[in-house]
């Protein structure tokens, strides 16, 4: 294996070795992928009528960062009705982390792709010594036949949120803090780490982008913060029901023990989406033929008072608890 410990962008055989051999899953309509020399990904575009474009990084994990920049990216992509296909990462890694670093990340950005079926197309990728931490960046995009927006939830119109809330921030806890954990036996904490499978909600989306007005993928700040979201941008109030949230009893169980509001936790993997009353019916049903869970959890109602602006997120808060 090629090593590097230069500040700067890597040198063309480390790229070549670490980084652009690993660009997901082939697709027939990437003209030009990642390449030396290759400043933008060329694309032959489809029959589609719109292109679905969304970015986000990864700032809180540690463990399996390459595969949650993927999924978090693709799940943007996949809440507007489309279908994930092209990724741009980008990644800034100290140097004291070395290529070792961007491999192990760029494997996992790979692998995710591959399961997804979508062609990493370009990025770019240097050691700094301005950051303590990596800094790791994507892009996604992909075609969509829907259009999905928060201007068309009306009055009315019911929140249905799927798994369980809070799953990403237990996973990323169990995996870089277990000690914050160890009130749970070592299969209750296997049982949280394995939640990291399930933070894709391509396939329930795919399920509902027929039916929904809108759908949202509730990360920072939680399922609290990602409603408080869609309140804001829509002008209306939402009544909640918070006795059928779905919630883990080992969430429960942690946030008594740690001191957190689950609903504040980073929750990518959970899908809200927002139908007609006369929809519901049918996505409950299509959910449940695909084996997944989802409750109806609060209405659209006609907006009361001001909206409340607390949009915290509670993993930032535990994973600086000191090591027990």
């Amino acid at each position: 294996m090629f090593k590097c410990n230069a500040v700067g962008k890597l040198p063309p055989e480390i790229l070549k070795e670490g980084v652009l051999r690993y660009s997901g899953s082939p697709r027939a309509e990437v003209l030009v992928g990642p390449g030396l020399g290759e400043d933008a990904a060329l694309i032959r575009w489809g029959e589609e009528p719109y292109l679905v474009a969304a970015s986000d990084p990864v700032v809180g994990a540690i463990h399996g960062a390459g595969r949650l920049l993927v999924h978090i990216n693709a799940n943007d992509v996949a809440c507007k009705g489309g279908d994930p296909a092209w990724f741009v990462v980008t990644l800034i890694i100290p140097v004291r982390e070395g290529v070792a670093c961007v491999r192990r990340v760029m494997e996992e950005v790979h692998s995710a792709c591959r399961h997804l079926g979508i062609a990493v197309v370009g990025g770019h990728t240097e050691l700094t010594d301005r950051y303590d931490h990596p800094v790791v960046v994507g892009t996604m995009m992909g075609p969509s036949r829907w259009d999905l927006r928060s201007d068309k939830i009306r009055e009315g119109d019911v929140v249905l949120v799927t798994k369980h809330v809070g799953l990403e921030g237990m996973s990323i806890i169990a995996h870089d803090r277990p000690d914050l954990l160890a009130f749970l036996s070592e299969e209750e904490l296997e049982e949280v780490r394995s939640w990291q499978e399930d933070l894709s909600v391509l396939k329930e989306a795919r399920l509902l982008r027929d039916l929904a007005r809108y759908m949202h993928d509730p990360t920072e700040g939680g399922l609290a913060g990602g409603l408080l979201e869609v309140r804001e941008s829509c002008g209306l109030g939402i009544v909640l029901n918070d006795g059928a949230i779905p919630l883990s009893p080992l969430t429960v169980r942690a946030a008594r023990e740690i001191g957190f509001d689950p609903l504040h936790l980073i929750s990518s993997g959970v899908l809200v989406a927002v139908l007609p009353p006369d929809k519901v019916d049918s996505a409950l049903r299509r959910l449940s033929d695909e084996n997944v869970q989802a409750a109806v959890v609060g209405r659209f109602a006609a907006p009361r008072g001001e909206c409340r602006t607390d949009h915290h997120e509670e993993l930032w808060r535990i994973l600086d608890i000191p090591n027990r």
